[in-house]
Parts: C-alpha cells; structure tokens; sequence
C-alpha cells in the first residue's frame, strides 16, 4: 500500500509517517525542504525516539520523499497512484499544496475508479473538508462529479507534542509518548483500510473540540500566562504552581462547555485534563514559551481555540473569566520574531487594546467577554510594571 505525505517536519515523522509505516504503507513524505528530501531519499529511514525516561527509539522504514519546489510532476503522479494522501503543513500552507493535489486527483479519476482517501491531519476543525473545497475548485464540474464517486476526505483531530528540536541528524525527531488520531469514519469509503493506532468515530465534533479546547486552548494559556512571568519553557511555567493553577481554570471553563455540549462523562473528562496537564510538565521534554505561543492572531480568531470556546461558554451562561485572561496574555504577547505578534503589538500601540481586540477577535466593545479581556488586560499590565519597578529599584 502506498501513501503520500506532505509535511516531513516533526509531526509528520514523527506521529503521521510512524503510524503510517507501523501499518504497512511506503510512506513518501513531500516537502520543501531540500537536505530533508535528500536524507530520506538516501537513507529510505530514520528514527523516532519518545520523550520518556526510557527515551524508547524506533526505526521507521520503506519511506521515500520528493521535492514539492522541484519534483512537481513526480508528486502528481505520486499523488495519483497512492491509496493514501495524508498532510501535516498546517492549515494556512493547505492552498500552496492544492494545485498539485488537484492535478493528481484529475489523473487517477481519469484512470481509475480505486478509491482514494485524503486525510487533513492539522489543528483546525474541518480541515480534510477545508482541503477538499481548495482542491476542488481547481477542477472541472465532471472531474468534481467522478470524483465525488471515489476519492473521500474524512476529517480528522491529531494530538501529539512535538516540541522545536536540533539534532545532528535532520531526520531524528523526539515525541512525547501519547498520542491520538480520530479519523471520522462517516466520511470514508465502505472497505478502508484501517490504520493501527487510529480512531475511528462516526462523529468527530466532539473529539476535535475537546482536542482543540483542551490540549490546545491550555498549551497557549500555558505560554501566554508564562511568558509574562518571565518562563522560558512550558516545562518551567507548569512548575509554577499559580500559573498552572490558572491553567486548570480555563480548563475547567472548557471543560463544562464540552461537558454540557457533547454529553462527556464529567469524572472521566476531569481525569483527560489531570492527563493534559501532566503532558505538558513533561521533563523529558523541552518546548519554547515563544513557539508555543507563535501566531496569536490566528488564536485569537473567531473560530479558534480561545474565542470560540468563550463565546460558546457565554451562550450557556457558564463561566469564561479564565478564557479572558487567557486572551488578554495573548494581547500582550511580544515576541518581535513572531511576526503576529509584531502585527498585533503595533495594532495595540496604534489604535490600542480595545479596538485590536474588536479587529482580531470579532468580539465588540460592549460585549461582556470583551470588556472581561480587557479587564485582565488592565491587571495584567499592572502586574508587569510593578514587576519592572522592582526590578528597576533592585538594580
């Protein structure tokens, strides 16, 4: 069986091309990155070793890679004869790869009629539907209907922390030991091949937004509380009893919402967040404050993991205070490299706090969870610059 994977970063050696070879797949990986194609070409593996006291190593075999910059027509043709397609770029790169995709989709619904699944394993909702309406829209009506007839693009949630890292090998990569895949298997083609290690659910919402509002609504509370208290690493900041405590609120907001809105089971959903928290002290692993908090204007979106699950908790009536907070460190998040954060800064030092929030957020002035931001704003700030007065006077 053959796949395609686009993304052979971290994540897609390290969790997506794992499980993919761990089922029997020749993995080709399509990326950018030259030396990195180069290396798996050569080589045809690498190893991939958890963050565990253990630090237990596997190796991953029969993969290949192509060069999506140099080797279009290849990856075409790739794509076309695979019986799986799978990503990990992030959702923003999924229209730079749709072209191509598209073009490979033309050649086998001209040739074959073997199903085909393409599966968006990135941290969005809807992102197998997401690529599916970019890759259509570059075909024609009666490509559109055949492929209706035998190509699916079941939506998936993917979890597994897979931290900055420098090694001498570029293709060694370090993971944390858990990991999760829900594919929804509404949306595939009756006679799939299953994938060892995989969920398979007839309905996602649920387990994507318990991922989102969970794993990735306190990784970000994590690193915006922490950066302003001056933690380097999540590892440092979850050591920080206060700061973790104020992570446990927002999940204990999320928590309710998801607990009111999909039926979980309280007690059961209460030990997931004991789970999350415990993964994101884990001294095995080293993950940068700055990288965790990267791009927060796109966490800061209207359908992201801190507005959505605030607005959500705003229409049940249930608390949202520790969200705020959350989204009024995001506000102060300066780190100049991160040209988001550079936007959002000069966005505040220009038209200042309130309208940003209103551009960025969607949520007006006015509103209760707006005016509870900038509330935590306000204090927060002042927590800083007393902060720096003590510094100031120490020095």
């Amino acid at each position: 069986m053959k796949a395609v994977h686009f993304g052979a970063g971290n994540i897609g050696r390290g969790f997506i091309g794992l499980l993919l070879s761990q089922s029997d797949y020749e993995v080709t990986f399509v990326d950018v990155n030259e030396a990195m194609v180069r290396e798996l070409r050569e080589r045809g593996e690498y190893t991939v070793t958890l963050a565990s006291e253990g630090r237990e190593t596997v190796t991953v075999n029969n993969v290949t890679a192509l060069s999506s910059a140099s080797q279009e027509e290849e990856v075409m043709l790739a794509v076309a004869n695979a019986h799986l397609i799978t990503t990990a770029v992030g959702v923003s790169i999924l229209k730079h790869i749709a072209g191509v995709i598209a073009r490979g989709v033309a050649l086998r619904v001209a040739e074959s009629s073997e199903p085909l699944h393409i599966i968006a394993c990135e941290n969005a909702i809807g992102g197998s539907a997401q690529l599916k309406e970019l890759v259509y829209a570059r075909l024609d009506e009666e490509t559109r209907s055949k492929a209706d007839q035998m190509i699916a693009f079941p939506n998936a949630a993917v979890d597994r922390i897979v931290p900055i890292q420098q090694h001498r090998d570029i293709l060694k990569v370090v993971v944390e030991p858990f990991h999760e895949w829900v594919v929804d298997s509404s949306q595939m083609i009756p006679g799939y091949k299953r994938i060892k290690g995989v969920h398979y659910v007839d309905n996602l919402e649920p387990y994507i937004e318990r991922k989102l509002f969970t794993v990735n609504t306190g990784h970000c509370s994590a690193a915006y509380l922490g950066y302003l208290r001056g933690w380097e690493t999540i590892q440092q900041a979850m050591g920080d009893e206060e700061l973790t405590a104020s992570v446990r609120e927002v999940l204990e907001e999320t928590g309710e919402l998801l607990v009111q809105k999909h039926g979980f089971d309280r007690k059961e959903h209460g030990k997931y967040i004991d789970k999350i928290l415990e993964r994101f002290r884990n001294p095995a692993l080293t993950d940068e404050v700055s990288r965790v908090g990267r791009s927060p204007i796109r966490k800061l979106s209207p359908g992201d993991r801190l507005v959505s699950p605030a607005m959500q908790a705003y229409e049940r009536g249930l608390s949202f205070s520790a969200l705020a907070r959350s989204m009024a460190g995001a506000l102060m998040f300066d780190v100049m490299e991160d040209p988001e954060a550079a936007e959002l800064q000069a966005s505040v030092a220009k038209a200042g706090a309130r309208a940003s929030l209103a551009k960025y957020t969607g949520i007006q002035p006015g509103h209760k969870i707006h005016e509870s931001i900038l509330k935590h704003y306000d204090e927060l700030k002042r927590v800083n610059e007393l902060k720096l007065l003590d510094l100031l006077k120490q020095a």
